[in-house]
């Protein structure tokens, strides 16, 4: 199947990412903790999957907590006021409630008065969704800043007897400020794609309006996420490295023209297989993994603020953003990073 959705050409104005900011909760869950709840050990989880601890929120922290600590960050980070924030965009599917929407939630928290709200839903591709949603409405001329937040409290829908799913995934957000770039590209190309026909290989099957909240519901855990690791992992690999192929024939590039890959952070050995398809060396992939676990709609804007902080990112570096999530959904984006001091 191909991508579904390419970037054109040109846009009237390039958009560039101005700032970003991360939040991770103060606990930390290591391998060694989980087996003492559940039937596993700290080698068979590295083993499989790279991690070796994960963030879990305290009970009181909702996502649209994590989400503002995150967004905070970025506009500090980008010299941007809350007020001049015209659009704020949430990607998560471990939303506050069913409804208002948590881009409402945060925008109150953090007194983004003047911007206009609202959530995304697709699972871990979600950042890179927000990502060119709102290039787009700067890129024409209907904004001119935009705040993008991918945050999940994902320890809120884990089934804790589950080994195969509940050792994989922690809480965190990251954030990014979106403005018209001032001198180099931004924004070069995004390919983004879907295949609902493979929906049911990882979802939550219940507290929808398929399947309301019940008795019967609650009790046989329907309201926990349930994954096929094994289809799962097959069918991220081959996308993302298909996504990257796309968005890199668009924007004329070769894999040898990116500096740096911040993928998904699902599974180390999912890394790995990309690297290696792409043939880019891991040693220029952003990987924190072992430290956050796959923090869903989180991970992307997670490594990205790290690997701006540190130094890692530098003006006119080709960076490119890989996702794949629940849905399915996947996508990539090429950018010409652009300092923001």
């Amino acid at each position: 199947m191909t991508p579904t959705l390419t970037t054109p050409p040109a846009f009237p104005r390039a958009v560039r990412i101005a700032g970003t900011g991360a939040y991770a909760p103060e606990r930390a869950l290591t391998n060694r903790d989980l087996e003492k709840i559940v039937n596993t050990t700290d080698e068979w989880i590295v083993t499989r999957t790279g991690m070796r601890e994960r963030r879990i929120a305290a009970p009181e922290q909702a996502t649209s907590d994590l989400g503002s600590e995150a967004a905070l960050r970025a506009l500090a980070d980008a010299g941007v006021a809350p007020e001049e924030v015209q659009l704020l965009l949430v990607a998560t599917i471990t939303p506050d409630y069913p409804f208002p929407n948590t881009g409402c939630l945060v925008q109150r928290r953090i007194g983004a008065k003047n911007a206009f709200c609202m959530s995304i839903e697709a699972a871990c591709s979600g950042f890179v969704y927000g990502l060119e949603t709102a290039r787009h409405y700067i890129a024409g001329g209907a904004v001119d800043t935009a705040l993008v937040i991918g945050a999940e409290k994902m320890s809120s829908i884990l089934d804790w007897r589950d080994r195969s799913t509940c050792v994989l995934f922690g809480d965190g957000a990251g954030a990014a400020v979106l403005k018209p770039a001032r001198r180099g590209r931004g924004i070069i190309a995004s390919v983004l794609g879907s295949d609902g026909a493979l929906s049911e290989l990882l979802y939550v099957p219940a507290g929808g309006s398929r399947k309301p909240a019940s008795a019967e519901t609650v009790a046989a855990g329907e309201h926990f996420l349930r994954m096929n690791g094994r289809e799962v992992f097959k069918h991220a690999v081959t996308n993302m490295v298909r996504a990257a192929r796309t968005a890199l024939h668009r924007a004329g590039l070769t894999p040898a023209d990116v500096r740096w890959i911040i993928p998904h952070q699902a599974n180390l050995r999912i890394i790995g297989a990309i690297a290696e398809r792409l043939e880019i060396p891991e040693e220029r992939f952003v990987i924190n993994v072992a430290r956050y676990g796959n923090t869903s709609g989180a991970s992307v804007g997670l490594a990205l603020d790290e690997a701006a902080r540190d130094g890692r990112l530098r003006d006119g570096d080709i960076v490119m953003m890989l996702v794949f999530g629940g849905g399915f959904t996947w996508g990539a984006t090429l950018i010409e990073w652009e300092k923001t001091s």
